[in-house]
């Protein structure tokens, strides 16, 4: 992370002085013109070091100070002083000031213990949550697999972890893009940095570009403290732009800039900042698609796979999930208060049956819900959902007269129902007109009678994809 350092002392030359000595490539000084002013500039900037004359505290000192505290930045706050009685210096202490200096100490003297201060400041920070890794840590042995594709994939991500160059992970949604960068950070020269993960989906345009780039005071309605964006709390490690197939157009020409020069400015800002970063982006969409539709940058693509890497769903792999369910049951049971049980040959059964549209994320969710529905020392097919197993399946719709409702819509309201028996029915057509076009999107779409743009946005929304259907095509269809 990049520390900033707000400068508001009495003395013009003084400034100078700390702006020049304390200046380094992790560290930015912003000087606050000394005026009445001065103590709303502190406050506005939103540093990690503050240092300031206390002259420019406005009284009751111990209420100002503690407004700095309340920041969500939570300041190392200096004071520098012109009373060098120990009284004094205790009394700013009391209010909450983490250090106080005398401002008649040699110019070197000072330098140094403001410079013990900054790093006692960066240790902290590398204590924080955006450097220290989950409780389980990921590492690339969760990923060990007893599939040749998996193992070869492996293969190639062994030997891109020394590396620096940004990384294209692609993947079904569950099938673990995040968890896998995490580990390849893990495991790499820059593990001792942070790792910080935006999701570029979640936020609208302008909320993104302040969250990647920060903002400056006054930026724009609303900004009323400058604030840092993800690339410069990523300074000295990792960030994990996850799916970036969604970013605005115009946010991605910004990001191709700051890839090629690892420079960023933030919004409403006059001055770039260099910054040291590697770079992971995950994508569900197919990107390479996405840019010839004119829906994604081509020279971002090109910047952003320099490493690309495509994780097999598992489907592809079903000889893994008896040893996923094995570590999944014996990590969660602990969280949820129970000792951990095995599973059936039944329900083990039916597990490696089912395709797993929601890949490893979905198997996870399963076996924590089976967990907690079961009462003796075996999950068994009971504790499954049906729509797994299959058990007491039936059509999408109730037959006249039938008093029996399928057993997964119990405790759901009518939305709810209803919604998911519209994505069944939607994914069963889909798939249908996929597998009769040998996954030409374009004809699947006429057929439709829907917009190509339209047919890929639902394919994404149940999980189809066009691959899985290139060598199914049913005999007499349609040539595109």
């Amino acid at each position: 992370m990049i520390l900033r350092v707000v400068v508001a002392v009495s003395s013009a030359n003084v400034a100078r002085e700390l702006a020049g000595q304390l200046a380094a490539p992790d560290v930015v000084v912003e000087k606050v013109r000394p005026s009445r002013g001065a103590w709303d500039g502190v406050v506005r900037k939103g540093g990690d070091v503050v240092i300031v004359s206390e002259s420019f505290v406005p009284l009751p000192v111990g209420r100002s100070i503690s407004v700095l505290n309340e920041m969500p930045e939570m300041p190392t706050t200096i004071v520098i002083t012109d009373s060098e009685l120990a009284e004094d210096h205790a009394g700013l202490l009391a209010a909450g000031c983490d250090t106080v200096l005398y401002s008649g100490l040699p110019d070197p003297e000072l330098i140094a213990a403001i410079r013990a201060t900054i790093e006692t400041r960066r240790q902290m920070l590398r204590r924080s949550p955006a450097y220290s890794q989950p409780h389980l840590k990921p590492k690339l042995a969760d990923f060990v697999s007893e599939s040749p594709t998996m193992q070869m994939f492996m293969q190639v991500v062994d030997r891109i972890i020394p590396s620096n160059a940004s990384v294209l992970i692609l993947g079904e949604t569950g099938v673990g893009k995040e968890h896998l960068a995490r580990a390849i950070h893990g495991e790499g020269p820059r593990s001792s940095g942070p790792f910080v993960a935006v999701n570029c989906a979640a936020l609208p345009g302008d909320l993104l570009e302040s969250e990647l780039f920060g903002h400056e005071e006054g930026a724009f309605t609303g900004a009323t403290r400058s604030r840092r964006g993800a690339f410069e709390m990523a300074h000295g490690g990792a960030l994990f732009l996850d799916e970036i197939g969604e970013m605005p157009l115009h946010l991605q020409a910004k990001l191709l800039r700051i890839l090629q020069d690892f420079e960023v400015r933030r919004v409403g800002g006059e001055t770039s900042l260099r910054v040291d970063v590697r770079v992971f982006a995950a994508s569900n969409r197919d990107l390479e698609e996405a840019s010839a539709a004119h829906e994604f940058r081509r020279d971002l693509y090109y910047r952003l796979s320099v490493i690309e890497l495509t994780v097999p769903p598992l489907r592809d792999r079903r000889g893994d999930i008896p040893i996923l369910a094995e570590r999944f049951i014996a990590r969660i049971a602990p969280k949820i208060g129970m000792e951990a049980c095995g599973i059936n040959d039944d329900a083990m059964r039916e597990l490696c049956r089912y395709d797993w549209p929601g890949n490893v994320r979905e198997l996870s969710n399963v076996l924590e819900r089976a967990l907690l529905l079961c009462d003796g020392e075996e999950i068994r097919m009971e504790d499954i959902p049906a729509t797994i197993t299959g058990m007491g399946s039936r059509p999408f719709w109730l037959p006249p007269g039938d008093p029996k409702i399928p057993q997964e819509w119990e405790g759901k309201t009518l939305e709810q129902v209803r919604e998911e028996a519209i994505n069944r029915i939607e994914q069963t057509y889909l798939a249908m007109l996929l597998a009769e076009t040998g996954g030409r999107v374009g004809l699947a779409a006429r057929r439709a009678g829907i917009h190509p743009r339209g047919l890929y946005n639902k394919m994404r929304k149940l999980g189809l994809r066009k691959e899985d259907f290139r060598h199914r095509q049913t005999p007499g269809a349609d040539s595109p």
